[in-house]
């Protein structure tokens, strides 16, 4: 096995822990040296991922130049990071076999993560990671299951043979797109359901947000040409129930606090904050109605009140049931 994880937050940490408990020798990246000395140091990551202890076979660098023996690499930078990370190590990715293991929309230009990976390594080799995952029940070795998307299959079944653990079973798909909406637009209706949850309009509330945010995912899907069966699997239906039903989850827990009247603390990455905009912007182009998404955006710009919010949902035309 030749794997590096780029990238020492939970996430990519987990991985790494998981992918050296198989007995490999996994390189993981942090991009400050001093937290790259105290992971070595500490072996473990106490910032992040307190409770989980490192692999002798999982080795912390800062330094770039140690990927180079590493020919498949998991980018586990945040979605609104990835492009810039790309253009600065350009030649460290360059001929490698690139997994995104973040979730989101780009910001800037509303690409996702293997299409953002794409625009500046046009001929690189890439697929996107993605699923019902808390990196704290990879660290600790529990179960879960993951989809590995990529549009070459002969390099997808590789990958997945690869990366495969014994406690991450890893199903395939080529639906790229399919993957990457369904990753992404889970987390705005997860901090819809914070809101809702944080307001104490109860569990019915989170549980009509749950089902009418999956046809709102369903409807920007298919306006992208992705499969429906991928957002009734891992990468959508699967990501959209453990997130929208758990604190664990970082989107979840920034709607709680706009639904309490709180502050959130500014230095935990919510990447549904930023997808949200992107997906509204998108869905206004495309024609695609996506009222949940519309609300969050509103909420996270403070141009409406959760209350307003709810007000409009509730005040839309009653239709027949459809996605």
């Amino acid at each position: 096995m030749s794997v590096a994880v780029l990238g020492a937050g939970a996430f990519g940490t987990a991985l790494a822990i998981s992918l050296a408990r198989e007995g490999h020798d996994i390189t993981l990246w942090a991009r400050s040296e001093k937290q790259a000395e105290i992971m070595q140091k500490d072996r473990s990551n106490s910032a992040r991922l307190p409770k989980a202890t490192f692999p002798l076979t999982l080795h912390i660098s800062a330094d770039l130049d140690t990927i180079k023996e590493h020919q498949t690499l998991l980018i586990a930078v945040p979605m609104q990071q990835l492009a810039r990370f790309i253009a600065d190590h350009q030649n460290h990715l360059a001929h490698k076999t690139l997994v995104a293991c973040c979730k989101g929309i780009d910001l800037t230009s509303g690409l996702g993560p293997s299409q953002v990976i794409l625009s500046a390594l046009p001929d690189a080799q890439t697929a996107i990671l993605t699923g019902p995952s808390f990196a704290h029940d990879i660290a600790a070795g529990l179960p879960t299951a993951l989809t590995l998307a990529c549009t070459d299959p002969t390099l997808g079944t590789t990958l997945q043979n690869e990366l495969s653990t014994s406690n991450i079973r890893l199903y395939r798909s080529t639906d790229v797109t399919g993957a990457e909406l369904g990753g992404a637009l889970k987390n705005v209706i997860a901090i819809a359901c914070g809101a809702a949850i944080g307001a104490g309009l109860g569990e019915s509330a989170r549980a009509a947000l749950i089902t009418r945010g999956y046809a709102e995912m369903q409807r920007m899907a298919e306006a992208l040409g992705a499969k429906p069966e991928t957002l009734a699997g891992l990468s959508g239906f699967g990501d959209l129930a453990l997130t929208c039903a758990s604190e664990g989850s970082r989107n979840f827990r920034f709607g709680l606090s706009l639904g309490r009247g709180e502050t959130f603390d500014p230095n935990i990455t919510v990447e549904g904050a930023a997808t949200a905009q992107a997906c509204h912007e998108k869905a206004k182009t495309l024609g695609v109605e996506m009222p949940i998404t519309a609300a969050v955006t509103a909420m996270i710009n403070q141009t409406l009140t959760l209350k307003q919010a709810m007000d409009s949902l509730l005040a839309r035309p009653l239709k027949e049931e459809t996605c």
